[in-house]
């Protein structure tokens, strides 16, 4: 079996690091593909042997849509010579657990389905937390994390699936029919909260992105109002309480199952529920 992942990146480069990291030890550095959003002498430093692919960055209009057709397209590609192609932002990462799914192979190999959705979590620095130095690993030196159906991402396809909007984009008379498969324990660990200093150094950029006014389509209040955003996340994570791993993991798998059908724009995704509580990531995850 051959699977491969791509992403698409734009100065990220902590992520980035991270990203590379993560699958090419799941994968193997050979298999991954990054499409640098403009060029980025950097990105060849960071990802020595990756492929890697450097498209225009002139013209931002329907920045979302724009990029995900590029990706979808890229992707579709890759699927030929691959079998499964993964495909995450650059700041998430794919874990198994290993005592459901030792490899990923032992994973992709057992499924009919041809996408795979993942239960999704924001990983968060809080006071204590060590800093995050050049390669040092995520999540080897953050645990804690809120679940997130905005994050419970389809993140793996074979060839002829499109991504949109986190989900998964058919035809409408597929829609009602379109298995949801999200399998027990496989997350996606979203890492844009789990180092502040990057956080803010990237707010930058995508407040500078949100705020052209001339062009059409750009991304919503999320990145126009950055900073702010990401003060009152903050905030609104130190008031939930702590529940442990094994109860809130299965209260938000359970609620999760059950996806937002859209006929109108041919969808399947996750239904972006927000949960009240939050968590401690279990040991395993620090060597995923």
């Amino acid at each position: 079996m051959k699977v491969c992942a791509i992403t698409m990146v734009y100065r990220d480069h902590w992520a980035l690091a991270q990203w590379y990291a993560h699958y090419g030890r799941m994968l193997g550095t050979e298999n991954l593909y990054i499409v640098s959003h403009g060029y980025d002498s950097a990105v060849q430093k960071i990802c020595p042997k990756a492929s890697i692919i450097t498209v225009p960055r002139d013209d931002l209009a329907h920045f979302d849509l724009e990029r995900n057709n590029l990706l979808n397209s890229f992707q579709n590609a890759l699927g030929r010579p691959y079998d499964w192609v993964i495909r995450t932002d650059v700041d998430e990462l794919i874990c198994l657990d290993p005592d459901i799914y030792p490899t990923l192979s032992d994973l992709l190999s057992v499924q009919t389905a041809h996408a795979l959705f993942a239960l999704g979590m924001n990983v968060v620095e809080v006071p204590g937390d060590p800093e995050l130095t050049n390669g040092s690993a995520a999540l080897a030196n953050r645990t804690n994390v809120e679940f997130a159906g905005h994050y419970s991402k389809a993140w793996v396809r074979r060839r002829g699936i499109s991504l949109m909007r986190h989900g998964i984009k058919v035809k409408p008379r597929r829609v009602a029919r379109f298995p949801f498969v999200m399998p027990r324990g496989v997350y996606l660990a979203h890492l844009k909260f789990a180092n502040i200093n990057e956080l803010e150094l990237s707010n930058q950029h995508r407040t500078a992105i949100a705020n052209n006014d001339d062009t059409l389509g750009l991304p919503g209040v999320a990145w126009r109002d950055a900073d702010n955003k990401a003060e009152q996340f903050r905030v609104k994570f130190a008031a939930k309480p702590r529940v442990d791993w094994t109860t809130g993991e299965a209260q938000a798998y359970k609620d999760l199952q059950t996806p937002k059908r859209s006929v109108a724009d041919g969808l399947v995704r996750a239904k972006s529920i927000q949960f009240d509580f939050r968590t401690r990531l279990p040991a395993w995850f620090a060597d995923c």
